[in-house]
């Protein structure tokens, strides 16, 4: 039993309990394609040990019809990655997620583990994230490298209730907060081409819906929507 409750920390548990040169999480609502921790231990074993951090390719397990307002370019916020068909080394700005990743053991502790003010923890009520992110980029300006192997594949569930526009801008609201945690003098030097994108976003609206109440209107289109989400989470 852990009384203390959060995925960081239970990340940080099994870390702290392993054994192992490597260690693999997935998420409890994940299903792991057949050969998952073949081809993680593969990915390792062909980079050698430059590469701390190996993430897989994360495809959607679907628990009602895909809306037609949900474009491709949204899909990463129910955490699902798809960075080709090559296993390789990650490129600057790309990411891996912490539903499907695994890393050396070692560089995890020697990084300080998973930072427990960030990632899920308790009902729901906040949606932080961004800790694996967090702890990869430690990694790598410690020098470590990271690689992708879409072998190394989960499907992970797609919660209906996630498939509403609410929860897409609750989303990008929380991802703002857990952004700013991870770099708060990065958001803030960040401040004014945020709220330009925020305003270039209300003044394409109708003039009666020019104002916060423009950030929750239902969007039809999906283009509509994305931009919506965007202007969230810079508001």
């Amino acid at each position: 039993h852990e009384p203390r409750p959060g995925l960081s920390n239970a990340r940080n548990v099994a870390a702290r309990r392993a054994a192992t040169p490597l260690i693999a999480y997935l998420d409890d609502d994940a299903r792991a394609d057949p050969g998952w921790l073949e081809n993680i231990a593969a990915c390792f074993d062909q980079f050698g040990d430059s590469v701390q951090v190996v993430g897989g390719r994360i495809r959607p397990w679907w628990g009602a019809p895909r809306p037609a307002w949900l474009a491709d370019e949204m899909l990463g916020s129910l955490t699902v990655v798809d960075l080709g068909p090559e296993r390789r080394l990650l490129r600057e700005g790309e990411w891996v997620a912490g539903a499907n990743i695994a890393f050396r053991l070692d560089a995890l502790r020697a990084a300080g583990g998973f930072d427990t003010s960030l990632g899920r923890s308790g009902g729901g009520a906040s949606l932080l994230s961004a800790e694996e992110t967090a702890l990869t980029d430690r990694i790598r300006a410690a020098g470590g490298l990271v690689a992708y192997d879409p072998a190394a594949a989960v499907e992970h569930w797609i919660d209906p209730e996630r498939l509403t526009q609410r929860w897409f801008r609750r989303r990008a609201a929380w991802q703002a907060v857990s952004d700013y945690l991870r770099d708060p003098r990065a958001r803030l030097e960040n401040q004014p081409q945020s709220w330009a994108a925020v305003k270039g976003y209300l003044l394409s609206r109708n003039p009666a819906d020019r104002s916060l109440r423009g950030l929750a209107l239902e969007q039809k289109d999906a283009g509509d929507f994305r931009w919506q989400v965007s202007a969230v989470y810079n508001a």
